[in-house]
């Protein structure tokens, strides 16, 4: 076990350095770099953007003279070659030093705490509520297979599935929150959130956050769901249920005390990914259709606006977190199921 452990802790490296490498790359050709941008506002023709936010760091007019595009250069640090960036961009990562924003004027580090509790509000409800309702949900459809239980849920799920979050939010935002008033249509908490008492604060949030959840939620309870559906119907069939039955086990113990562990041993070894993962889901659609401000927005405006330390910053996190959580649901078999051996 440490010796796997430790493989899969050292093939981490080159499966950073390779993102990080193609990112990289693909970064150098892209154009409308952060340098341009500055260069096209400076010259008037109005580059969109954070770009105006820095400019008060460059001194000089419109008329760009050599000096000048060397001075937006190094402000940025494109005055160096592309291959020492590369390099002190990884001795910084090594340090988790993850650098400082070109517009917003804050650490990478800062920008993710501030915009996690966002994503990590959608990401943990999503969770609990495809764990806790569509696991007892699927087992109650394997055990009633065939029925009309099992057929009109079934085509519930399937119908949900099959609609985008993005679709469904506009829907529920258009009926719930447009039409009918009974919900808001953006953020998080409402203006005076600050100056509500503690139990008014729960109520206000909840309240905020009910059609941003069953947007995103659909996707993951169908998945979950059917999965536990399926892998109780393959152990129902298995031969040590029928001798248990046979042996006069009552039908309710042989489902829940040898059927369900087994059942359920694809389903809980993806729970530490999916639980450490909820913290850091951003959902670009969906939080900009209920205009809040998360780690997938910041994502996307990352790339819009060319804000290279934060791409690759987040890029890395993201990218190590997932390999992480990968390593921590490998090992979960072995506590699910002490059967399997990684020799």
């Amino acid at each position: 076990m440490f010796q796997y452990i430790l493989k899969r802790l050292l093939l981490m490296i080159p499966t950073l350095l390779g993102v990080l490498t193609v990112t990289f790359a693909i970064i150098q050709f892209v154009p409308g770099g952060p340098v341009e941008q500055m260069m096209s506002q400076l010259r008037g023709r109005g580059a969109g953007g954070e770009a105006g936010m820095v400019a008060s760091d460059v001194r000089g007019t419109r008329d760009l003279s050599p000096e000048r595009v060397a001075e937006i250069k190094a402000l940025y640090g494109f005055d160096k070659p592309a291959h020492q960036r590369f390099w002190q961009m990884l001795k910084s990562f090594a340090r988790f030093d993850l650098g400082q924003s070109f517009y917003q004027r804050k650490g990478v580090w800062d920008l993710i705490k501030e915009k996690m509790p966002v994503s990590a509000s959608l990401g943990l409800w999503t969770f609990f509520i495809s764990y806790f309702i569509a696991v007892p949900l699927g087992v109650a459809k394997a055990v009633r297979a065939g029925s009309r239980f099992d057929f009109v849920t079934t085509l519930l799920v399937l119908v949900g599935y099959a609609i985008p979050g993005f679709v469904l939010g506009v829907a529920l935002l258009v009926v719930f929150g447009g039409q009918l008033q009974w919900f808001p249509l953006r953020g998080l908490t409402s203006s005076n959130w600050a100056q509500l008492s503690w139990g008014a604060r729960i109520v206000d949030y909840l309240w905020h956050i009910t059609l941003p959840v069953i947007a995103m939620v659909l996707g993951s309870f169908a998945v979950t769901a059917m999965l536990t559906k399926n892998a109780f119907l393959e152990e129902i069939r298995k031969q040590y249920v029928l001798t248990a039955r046979a042996k006069g086990l009552d039908e309710r113990r042989v489902l829940w005390r040898h059927v369900f562990r087994n059942a359920l041993i694809p389903i809980i070894t993806g729970f530490p990914a999916a639980f450490i993962g909820a913290f850091f889901t951003g959902s670009l659609l969906i939080e900009t259709l209920f205009s809040l401000d998360g780690l997938g927005l910041l994502s996307y405006e990352s790339v819009i606006r060319r804000d290279y330390p934060v791409v690759l910053g987040t890029l890395f996190f993201f990218t190590l977190i997932g390999l992480v959580t990968k390593l921590i649901s490998d090992l979960s078999y072995v506590l699910v199921d002490p059967r399997v051996k990684f020799d």
